[in-house]
């Protein structure tokens, strides 16, 4: 059953961005089962056109990806947000991750839902989004509470106020439990060039030359207990 919806309501005008049409076609049927409530106005597969919908159809929610193949959903986010500054975007992704969801609330976004939600889940958080709520996956919400729980104020991980995105968080926090670099990428499943490729970064931007300097100062910062 649907969730009850005012008679004297108008549907939520919803517009959908994806450039896979499969996913558009799901999104369509599964919305098609809240008739009255739902009412999707339109859909677009890149920046461009999404700018042009949101500004000719003025959705109440726009349901966009992170990713698209020519575009970045982040940017797509924050064009449409520059055309209509009124729109609430959710992004509606397979990326069940912090950094995403982080990236996306910078961008300006109303809500970061996973492609795994179920119609009646969707429609509720399409409700609360209209009201004015930031949604978030349920399970993800949970995963960043209790990361918070360990973090000093302004982090989002260990050594984000210092500019490293979570994956140079990670190398760095096996880098103090004395891994080598052959171990770290063993641990994270990557290759030793990645590996290095998120030391060189990690460097950068703790201003040091080595792995013992960085472990001095992510000690010092007291990013790890």
């Amino acid at each position: 059953m649907s969730s009850p919806h005012p008679p004297d309501r108008t549907p939520i005008r919803v517009l959908l961005v994806d450039d896979h049409e499969m996913v558009l076609q799901g999104l369509r049927a599964m919305l098609a089962r809240f008739p009255g409530e739902v009412e999707v106005v339109g859909s677009a597969g890149d920046e461009a056109g999404a700018v042009r919908a949101v500004t000719a159809h003025r959705p109440d929610v726009v349901l966009c990806d992170i990713r698209l193949r020519r575009d970045s959903g982040l940017d797509v986010c924050r064009a449409m947000r520059a055309a209509e500054p009124a729109t609430r975007v959710v992004f509606l992704t397979v990326y069940d991750d912090e950094q995403h969801l982080y990236q996306a609330l910078r961008a300006g976004a109303s809500g970061y839902l996973l492609k795994r939600i179920d119609g009646h889940e969707l429609l509720r958080h399409l409700e609360n989004v209209q009201l004015g709520d930031i949604v978030i996956d349920p399970g993800l919400a949970g995963r960043v509470a209790t990361a918070a729980a360990h973090l000093r104020h302004g982090e989002f991980w260990p050594g984000a106020r210092l500019g490293l995105t979570q994956r140079e968080s990670e190398v760095l926090a096996l880098l103090v439990g004395g891994l080598s670099n052959k171990a770290i990428a063993a641990r994270l499943v990557v290759s030793d060039d990645t590996v290095k490729t998120h030391l060189r970064g990690l460097y950068r931007k703790l201003e040091v030359n080595d792995r013992g300097s960085a472990v001095a100062v992510a000690l010092r910062e007291c990013l790890f207990r």
